[in-house]
């Protein structure tokens, strides 16, 4: 059982480190061609926001291309974290080999 409590603890740690990891990215999309961009980090919170003065007498327009581009943004962090996840279990594939019983 010390073997399996130490690849637990193994696997908390590398948890951990890509939470981490995915926590520091940041991520930039734009929308209506360059009009509007938005930056993201890794826990889904807008860090910046960058408008182009011709849409400030646009609001309807402004507000579409905005929805957009935080809609876009969001997608790209779920799915850097599913695939980091993914990447995680899938390290863990020689457990398939152990098998914590002992049995045979």
């Amino acid at each position: 059982m010390g073997d399996m409590s130490k690849m637990l603890e193994g696997m908390q740690e590398n948890a951990a480190k890509l939470q981490a990891e995915l926590e520091s990215k940041t991520y930039s999309v734009k929308s209506g061609g360059g009009m509007v961009e938005v930056s993201m980090n890794g826990k889904g919170e807008v860090v910046d926001l960058i408008i182009d003065d011709s849409l400030l007498s646009d609001k309807s327009s402004l507000e579409i291309l905005l929805i957009g581009a935080i809609n876009d943004a969001n997608k790209m962090v779920m799915q850097n974290q599913q695939q980091s996840a993914l990447g995680l279990l899938g390290g863990m594939g020689g457990m398939g080999n152990m098998n914590p019983f002992g049995a045979k």
